[in-house]
């Protein structure tokens, strides 16, 4: 069997029907819209990039079944019969 060449969108459907994509990026969003709330005015940038990881870290985990879920879907959705 030949080796499917790597396309760009081979690569943006890998991305897309990959979970850690979908986890990755609501831990950043998470991250992104959170940390403002849970830091202390008095902080340093250390402790405040410390809470960004943090919250990206619980965004990241706390997404894993939502995000299966959703490529599952898209799977079935773009990719129709062809789904297994």
């Amino acid at each position: 069997m030949a080796k499917r060449p790597i396309t760009p969108a081979y690569i943006i459907f890998y991305i897309l029907f990959l979970p850690d994509s979908w986890r990755i990026l609501t831990g950043i969003a998470a991250a992104v819209l959170l940390t403002p709330y849970i830091t202390e005015p008095d902080m340093d940038a250390a402790g405040r990039v410390m809470m960004f990881v943090m919250m990206a870290a619980i965004g990241y985990a706390a997404f894993g079944v939502p995000a299966r879920f959703i490529t599952a879907k898209l799977k079935k959705w773009i990719l129709g019969d062809r789904y297994k």
